[in-house]
């Protein structure tokens, strides 16, 4: 990951506390929804957990752009003085503050009515140093102080978002609410049937400590019962500190961890430093922060369950 550091100007900042709003401030007519192609409504998605979101719930009303393209590491997005522009003439932007620094900008400048974000949709919490990481910025830049943003690899909290998105899509759109509000639904059911797959596959296990690069997953891990332990917490590309690696080889061998894991969009060569030194195995855990030809799956559901196996696979389900 090539992390550089972005810290909004402070007239930036003000913005972003002043202007980025919720549908509040929505007029509450129909009139939005004939500004997109074919009179969908447009709808910006900063990067695929939230692109997954408005397909789903928009159904065909909408027509979904995301900044973030398949394959581009999220938390290194750029923008273009174009994309920022286009970013304006949106019906809806659908973003997660405090994950995309490029994209928080953004929002700030464009202005757009309807801005949703699924950081505030929720309640986020801290994991602390070994889970959530500040992606490199020197300072946090994230929804809350100290507050880890991947809130969806936890399917009850992505549920949560989900329902908001939903109310927003009805709010921008009310023509169309009732099939946002039964696509919600529909939605909120699969993530609901994921969760019992999760806890039911994870309850009886070997170990409940897993080792990842991308320290992604404190909310799974806390929904769950797992303990997570990340080699650099902050970049899935540095080189992990010698202590580090001895740390995590007392670890892997106190609570009999198997396999370290490292994910599709970032290089498997922390991953496979530690692996040699501690003879464990590599595997992948996908953070799901965008879907390409390499994701074990089609779309988020899919990508999850394939996550479920592999973990059930490293802590010795029973």
């Amino acid at each position: 990951m090539n992390v550089r550091r972005l810290i909004p100007s402070t007239a930036l900042a003000g913005a972003v506390a002043l202007g980025v709003v919720s549908l509040s401030a929505c007029s509450g007519s129909s009139d939005a929804a004939g500004k997109g192609s074919g009179g969908k409504l447009d709808v910006v998605a900063s990067f695929y957990p939230m692109q997954y979101l408005a397909e789903q719930i928009g159904g065909g009303h909408v027509a979904v752009n995301t900044l973030t393209r398949p394959g581009v590491e999220p938390h290194d997005l750029e923008l273009k003085p174009r994309q920022i522009g286009e970013l304006g003439e949106a019906d809806v932007v659908l973003y997660l503050k405090g994950i995309q620094p490029a994209v928080d900008d953004a929002v700030a400048q464009a202005g757009v009515k309807n801005t949703v974000d699924a950081a505030a949709l929720t309640k986020l919490e801290a994991h602390g140093t070994e889970v959530g990481h500040d992606h490199g910025h020197g300072e946090a830049h994230e929804s809350e102080a100290g507050a880890d943003p991947h809130l969806w690899l936890d399917p009850v909290k992505y549920a949560e978002v989900a329902k908001g998105v939903g109310s927003a899509l009805e709010k921008a759109d009310p023509d169309h609410a009732a099939d946002y509000r039964k696509n919600t639904e529909a939605l909120v059911r699969k993530l609901g049937a994921l969760n019992t797959e999760f806890e039911t596959g994870l309850r009886n296990t070997t170990t409940k400590t897993f080792i990842t690069t991308h320290s992604a997953f404190g909310y799974l891990a806390e929904r769950y019962g797992l303990e997570q332990e990340g080699i650099t917490g902050i970049d899935p590309e540095s080189e992990p500190s010698p202590a580090r690696i001895k740390e995590l080889q007392d670890i892997a061998a106190k609570d009999k961890v198997s396999t370290v894991f490292f994910e599709t969009l970032a290089s498997d060569k922390t991953a496979k430093t530690l692996a040699g030194d501690t003879g464990l195995r590599t595997d992948v855990l996908d953070p799901l922060e965008g879907i390409t030809d390499k994701s074990e799956g089609r779309d988020y559901i899919e990508v999850m369950r394939s996550n479920l196996a592999a973990l059930k696979t490293a802590l010795g389900a029973k």
